[in-house]
């Protein structure tokens, strides 16, 4: 299996902590069946994303974990107008193994309405946008046509290997099983950021989808799709979503509205 989206390069953010919690979650990688993972750090107002540093810690970790595991580097990418400006000039400092694929983080609070243009741009520039998590944010679950919106536009979807096992709560399991019934989900990665509450562990996604909808579905979002990704090539899988109204009356209540300006 690919792992597209997880934090396993110490000290860069809320992820690992320190040298032996990225081994360890090498390891735990490695024993369930990964052989390739993009370290995707958090580029946001919290943490700064140096990919200097992020190849120096992804070296580090490649040379003690040796080739039994394959370590590329990425970004958890933040729709800030600071990040958006050094995309502009640099699209591959943020993107997937340096290649075409972009994760693309939403804050929980707010999703401007400018966003449909924004992913536009990041197409025009000749980047496939990966929404992250849908499943998790509270704001794309109580409106799935802005999501439906951007599906339409060509963006994909990934979603969280633990949400699918209840890992993140009922309404994010309830969320994920509605998304990949919809046909609505392209990836499924870890977002790992530990060896605890947030581990580097596929298998168990691969076999709930391998026993509710086909090993071959499974490879798809697990190995295929991934790869894809990972070497900059089409995806081999690209379902028609179903009409996203089949949802509409299984959404939540909105949180209180708040004023914030974006780019």
């Amino acid at each position: 299996m690919v792992d597209i989206h997880c934090h396993i390069l110490f000290g860069m953010d809320d992820g690992a902590d320190s040298t032996e919690t990225s081994l360890a979650m090498a390891e735990m990688a490695i024993a369930d069946g990964v052989t390739h993972v993009i370290a995707t750090p958090h580029a946001n107002n919290e943490y700064d994303f140096i990919p200097e540093l992020v190849r120096s810690r992804r070296d580090e970790i490649q040379s003690r974990i040796g080739d039994r595991l394959a370590i590329a580097t990425g970004c958890d990418f933040h729709l800030s107008f600071e990040n958006l400006e050094a995309l502009r000039a640099d699209p591959q400092r943020f993107t997937l193994n340096q290649g075409d694929y972009l994760l693309v983080e939403f804050a929980d609070f707010a999703i401007p309405a400018s966003l449909d243009q924004t992913l536009h741009q990041l197409q025009l520039l000749g980047l496939h946008p990966i929404i992250t998590h849908p499943e998790r944010n509270p704001l794309i679950r109580s409106q799935w046509d802005r999501l439906w919106a951007w599906l339409r536009q060509g963006c994909y979807v990934q979603v969280t290997a633990q949400s699918i096992r209840g890992g993140f709560g009922r309404r994010a399991q309830q969320a994920a099983e509605r998304l990949l019934d919809a046909n609505a989900v392209h990836f499924v990665a870890s977002d790992a950021h530990n060896v605890t509450t947030r581990p580097l562990r596929l298998k168990p996604a691969f076999d709930a989808l391998a026993e509710s909808k086909g090993e071959s579905f499974a490879r798809a979002l697990l190995e295929e799709n991934p790869r894809a990704a990972l070497e900059s090539r089409p995806l081999p899988y690209r379902p028609e979503p179903a009409d996203w109204k089949g949802l509409e009356n299984k959404t939540e209540s909105s949180p209180p509205r708040k004023r914030f300006w974006f780019f």
